[in-house]
């Protein structure tokens, strides 16, 4: 158990160091966020050929698997937006709205079962969210953008457990990068900036932490349960508040701390009623 909690240590922390060399990218070298979110996609793909199948192809042919990528590609590119103005702490509070919104809809669409106690901590983890984001006329657009890119992640989640069956990790995995990689090209392929060392470098530390961490998860569920893990996905808010400290000097301000805690405790008990009731 300490080798699987270990490994969701670095695997939440290289998520949010990805999304750190993005924000720089947008921020220090002008790069578009849909370039950093298309960069990310091709190199996802190209790391995960070995992993094509023939039903790989086949499941290329299913509308599912499109719509489901669709949900990726937009919840990545929005997030990376949101990251080009707002600070990182800030937008990873607002993403996660995202675990909320698919509780939602898992009940509403896979009939998950449902609790009073349960719901009442999602609706606590979304009072969370709202102290962070403080809607108003004058909020930060780049909240917006991280709210926007947390439905589109909470659809992408329910979607995966939606067509868990019909294939492989691998060959899931691979078509969610490929058809990602698709679906941006056409707002790409005429901003592709002057690639540099610097930005080159970037770029791959940007796409490569964010996919190392998520291949990460799949190592750590090998060795424990997920409903056992499942608190420790909130390592991200605290890698994300360090790194933006470090990086950009950003700290959060009273209420986005007060926002975190209730968006890291509600998510811990959710997780703990989920662990003892399987």
């Amino acid at each position: 158990m300490w080798q699987a909690l270990f490994i969701m240590f670095i695997a939440m922390s290289m998520i949010p160091a990805g999304d750190t060399a993005g924000k720089l990218l947008t921020t220090e070298y002008a790069a578009s966020p849909y370039f950093v979110a298309w960069s990310r996609f091709a190199i996802g793909a190209l790391v995960a050929l070995p992993l094509v199948r023939p039903e790989t192809l086949r499941l290329m042919k299913d509308w599912r698997i499109w719509l489901r990528a669709l949900f990726l590609t937009g919840g990545i590119s929005f997030i990376q937006t949101a990251l080009s103005t707002a600070p990182l702490a800030d937008v990873f509070a607002a993403f996660f709205i995202g675990p909320i919104f698919s509780y939602l809809l898992s009940v509403l669409f896979l009939r998950e079962r449902v609790t009073p106690l349960r719901s009442g901590l999602m609706a606590l983890g979304f009072c969370g969210v709202l102290l962070v984001v403080r809607p108003s006329l004058t909020m930060s657009p780049g909240l917006l953008w991280a709210v926007l890119a947390g439905l589109f992640y909470g659809a992408y989640l329910t979607s995966s457990r939606w067509l868990a069956p019909l294939g492989r990790p691998g060959s899931l995995l691979f078509t969610q990068l490929a058809l990602s990689f698709v679906m941006l090209t056409p707002f790409c392929w005429n901003s592709i900036p002057p690639i540099t060392t610097e930005m080159a470098g970037l770029t791959v530390i940007s796409a490569l932490f964010s996919m190392g961490g998520n291949f990460l998860l799949l190592f750590a569920y090998a060795r424990a349960p997920a409903s056992s893990l499942a608190p420790y996905i909130y390592f991200q808010l605290f890698a994300a508040v360090g790194l933006g400290w470090l990086v950009f000097s950003d700290l959060p301000d009273a209420f986005t701390i007060a926002g975190l805690i209730l968006i890291i405790g509600a998510g811990i008990a959710s997780a703990s009623l989920n662990r003892r009731s399987s």
